[in-house]
């Protein structure tokens, strides 16, 4: 049978999600003699994986009040570009990947089309917004979640939920290479996706390894971007703060191997976010932390809760602090260089910290076969009702 079906994704995370969903997809399809076509929103790896883009949302994934407001006529054209177009094409089904602004009026949209809505990583109501939850389970047809305790949350509503596994499960098993073997003396700097994260935590960053670098000579520090966009901005910071203090050392800057340093580098200080989940399951202990604009961080305490006590999502998964964390005017090096020596290699944390991230990689582990081809199957289900 020719079936269709939709995924959107408006962030680096989703973009690489949605790619392995539809290689799964693909394999399903071919399984059963079907002819698939996948089409949708996202970013490189989407486009790599042979989805008809009809928008690239590379530069979508933006966080906070005043950023979505400086973009905000762009997200509304491309919504009812989107919407158009989906009714027009009417596809079996449309899998909303995590992007919660966006993607919960657009999934408002399909309900009223009559397009069954599957949404694949939840967006984190149990943090700020339980009381949507009676609307996703009214214009949802299934739910998947990747993090065990999310079935929880969705358990009054009679939506069908299912737990699939993370796909970074699968993604960072396919991705570590035997030949990489971790060096104790290489610090690794993630500094984020988006460029406001760049804007707010790089400089704090480079205050923590420059005193960092004075304490323990040893150390060789290696920062890996996304995207050129993003590493092309972090030189250019780095050479500004370099200009000011002489003594900054040598930092070398990549670009889009980020998962062969989570594999090889010792210790790590990161932007909150996707990143963190990742190193955890490829085995990188970290310091982690987050700055916003302070208006969006003020409203953004009116209405968000931390979930089990944290930001970090390794923390909230284990329900304890497996990785320090430090938000707004902690993130800085005064607090952030005694928290990177606890983990280093032979610190008074490291072992607690390795065992949290083996205990989190048991915990976001599917219940059987892969996470994308669980994920895969649960999203054919639908088109084939």
């Amino acid at each position: 049978m020719k079936r269709s079906i939709w995924i959107l994704a408006g962030e680096a995370s989703g973009d690489v999600y949605g790619a392995k969903l539809a290689r799964e997809l693909r394999r399903i399809a071919a399984e059963r003699g079907d002819e698939l076509t996948i089409s949708g929103m996202g970013g490189p790896k989407m486009i790599a994986a042979g989805i008809d883009i009809r928008v690239d949302s590379t530069e979508l994934g933006v966080v906070g009040v005043i950023e979505v407001l400086k973009h905000i006529f762009t997200f509304i054209g491309i919504f009812f570009r989107l919407v158009k177009q989906a009714r027009r094409e009417r596809p079996g089904a449309v899998v909303l990947i995590d992007y919660p602004g966006f993607n919960l009026l657009f999934a408002l949209m399909m309900y009223a089309s009559r397009i069954p809505v599957i949404w694949y990583v939840c967006p984190h109501l149990w943090v700020w917004g339980k009381w949507r939850l009676p609307v996703l389970a009214k214009i949802c047809t299934k739910m998947l979640v990747i993090f065990p305790f999310e079935t929880e949350v969705f358990a009054p509503t009679r939506l069908e939920t299912e737990f699939v596994g993370h796909p970074l499960i699968d993604i960072v098993e396919e991705r570590r290479k035997p030949e990489i073997v971790r060096d104790p003396e290489s610090f690794l700097l993630l500094p984020g996706s988006r460029t406001m994260e760049i804007n707010f935590l790089l400089y704090p960053m480079l205050d923590t390894i420059t005193e960092l670098s004075k304490r323990h000579p040893e150390l060789k520090f290696h920062l890996a971007a996304p995207r050129e966009k993003i590493a092309r901005l972090c030189r250019e910071k780095l050479a500004d703060y370099r200009r000011r203090h002489p003594e900054t050392p040598e930092v070398a800057v990549s670009c889009g191997d980020t998962s062969d340093w989570q594999q090889r580098a010792g210790t790590g200080l990161a932007a909150s976010g996707t990143v963190t989940v990742e190193s955890a399951i490829a085995g990188l202990p970290l310091v982690v932390g987050y700055k916003l604009n302070w208006v969006t961080i003020l409203l953004a305490a009116l209405v968000v809760k931390l979930y089990r006590g944290y930001f970090t999502m390794v923390n909230i998964i284990a329900n304890r602090e497996v990785f320090q964390e430090f938000l707004q005017h902690h993130f800085r090096a005064s607090e952030l260089v005694p928290a990177v020596e606890a983990i280093l290699p032979g610190g008074s944390r490291r072992a607690e910290v390795e065992a949290g991230m083996l205990e989190v990689k048991q915990l976001l582990s599917p219940n059987s076969s892969s996470a994308g081809r669980q994920a895969a199957e649960a999203c054919y289900s639908v088109l084939v009702r």
